[in-house]
């Protein structure tokens, strides 16, 4: 899988800005183990946040076991991902990142997934929710061949 976040890694980051760069360098690099590593014990994902393809009910995936199922079921398929962020907002113990993952699906397909993604930390720094803000139509509307 490529890597290609793009970050200015050298300056300071807020605890949950720098978990939001962990978060994706981690899926990039296909390391489910390191990504589960981020979050805490009772953390919760909402991606897309309420109800879609990937969550009937729209309550997010809880806990490790959960968020590892949700792996499993989206990130596990992607051939690559790019994250582009073209905004960051970092303010308490959250930051909400607006930018674009590319994923690259098998069968040469690519989609553009436009979004807000807002990521919270403990004071440990470890990840207690992740909520994404996207559309899947729109990004359903992105996807073509490579």
């Amino acid at each position: 899988m490529g890597v290609e976040v793009s970050w200015d890694v050298d300056a300071a980051q807020p605890p949950a800005r720098l978990a939001s760069f962990n978060s994706m360098t981690s899926v990039a690099a296909g390391d489910k183990d390191a990504w589960l590593a981020l979050f805490a014990p009772d953390a919760v994902v909402e991606d897309p946040v309420g109800p879609s393809m990937f969550d009937e009910h729209g309550k997010g995936h809880h806990g490790h076991e959960g968020i590892g199922a949700f792996w499993e079921l989206t990130i596990a398929h992607v051939e690559r991902f790019e994250f582009v962020i073209r905004d960051s907002f970092a303010a308490g113990s959250e930051c909400a990142n607006v930018g674009t993952i590319t994923t690259y699906l098998p069968g040469g397909y690519r989609v553009d997934t436009d979004g807000v993604f807002v990521y919270r930390v403990g004071v440990d720094g470890l990840i207690t929710s992740m909520r994404a803000f996207w559309e899947t139509e729109r990004a359903m509307a992105t996807a073509r061949q490579v």
